[in-house]
């Protein structure tokens, strides 16, 4: 079983929307995993806003890849050097810590992770 940033059992991220690289609710990755699709997060407005200025539009809908768009307060499995852009940049969104995957810390620090993490 995949392991989490705090060492324990990698719980599920979310189901609606349906999130994760092998779209199974879980910020699980292997090697196909290019992205690192590991950080489960909860989406803000001001992220959402950032994450599309870079590039990944994260609120349009692309029903022919089953993606029905972010609205803030969703969950989702993010890319690990995006959610690193995104704190460096100082729009992080908040961290589910119990579902971001321990791979993460490759890209990112427990400490970060930690200060963003829901309560």
């Amino acid at each position: 079983m995949a392991k989490n940033v705090l060492g324990g059992e990698l719980v599920v991220c979310s189901t609606d929307p349906l999130t994760g690289f092998y779209r199974d609710g879980c910020c699980n990755t292997g090697a196909e995993d290019v992205g690192v699709h590991t950080v489960c997060v909860i989406a803000t407005a001001e992220f959402l806003e950032f994450s599309s200025s870079r590039g990944n539009d994260l609120s349009t809908p692309l029903p022919e890849h089953g993606f029905p768009g972010l609205r803030a307060g969703d969950r989702w499995c993010l890319c690990a050097p995006r959610w690193q852009e995104a704190l460096d940049a100082g729009a992080a969104p908040e961290v589910v810590l119990e579902a971001t995957h321990a791979s993460s810390l490759e890209w990112v620090r427990l400490e970060d992770l930690r200060r963003h993490a829901v309560a």
